[in-house]
């Protein structure tokens, strides 16, 4: 699980309510008709926008954001270079059975389609076509936590005008101007808090976490072809860590030299 997601929700709130109650009780923050309008309000436009099984597969995505990965560039770049290894030993048949040891499905998919002696060109294309569909996917998923991030203010705003209306009906009575548009303004306070800290927030970490994945996937893919193309296991490591940063080069080195 990934705790910087949970873990800043988490915070988030409890700065929230540390300054709520540095000002006012925190009953004054609660009101069922606000929450219900904005998160009735918001749930019901976002059902418009998907159909209703994408609509309803949310939970998985939220899931995502919070799941933590299962890989990273160095680990695949080093798996990649023992794949080689063993290519450049025993031949390419022998990377068959290094594919009951991989867990990722992408990667024993590269290998299989070696095995069975793939045009190099087939190759590429069938992997890029699965790296494309799986940055479709993902911005797919960051769109739903956006449309909700956009949808929860915009009927915070929709609360607070109810909320104004009802107040300017009732401006003969001054002692209920206040707290009428106290209850106004909480529509959009709850609105932002949604937005602000959930919504948009974990659409950012989707975001990034699918950059993240389409960087392994398209290291994955560039070992895949030097090991077909027969080339050295250095020139195919010096060539993966190209796409890593200087600092996460310097570690790979670094560890590399203690295991030597």
């Amino acid at each position: 699980m990934d705790i910087a997601t949970i873990g800043g929700i988490v915070m988030g709130l409890a700065l929230v309510v540390w300054g709520i109650l540095t000002n006012a009780s925190l009953s004054a923050y609660i009101d069922t008709a606000s929450i219900l309008i904005v998160v009735g309000g918001g749930t019901a436009a976002y059902f418009v926008s998907y159909p209703m099984a994408k609509a309803l597969s949310i939970g998985s995505v939220f899931a995502k954001t919070i799941k933590m990965s299962e890989f990273s560039p160095k680990t695949i770049i080093k798996q990649i270079i023992e794949l080689a290894n063993v290519a450049r030993r025993e031949g390419l048949l022998a990377l068959e059975d290094a594919t009951s040891d991989i867990k990722d499905a992408f990667l024993q998919k590269g290998i299989m389609l070696i095995v069975d002696g793939t045009d190099p060109e087939l190759v590429k294309d069938i992997l890029e076509s699965e790296i494309s569909n799986v940055e479709e996917r993902h911005s797919v998923g960051s769109g739903m936590l956006e449309a909700l991030g956009a949808n929860f203010p915009a009927f915070g705003m929709v609360g607070t005008l109810i909320g104004l209306v009802g107040m300017l009906q009732s401006l003969d009575d001054p002692t209920t101007i206040g707290p009428k548009m106290a209850v106004a303004l909480l529509t959009t306070f709850y609105g932002s808090l949604f937005a602000n800290l959930i919504f948009l927030p974990m659409a950012g970490k989707l975001n990034y976490k699918s950059a993240e994945e389409i960087l392994i996937r398209t290291i994955m893919l560039e070992g895949l072809l030097s090991i077909q193309a027969g080339e050295n296991p250095r020139i195919i490591e010096e060539k993966l860590k190209s796409f890593l940063p200087p600092s996460e080069r310097k570690k790979m080195e670094g560890e590399g030299g203690k295991d030597e």
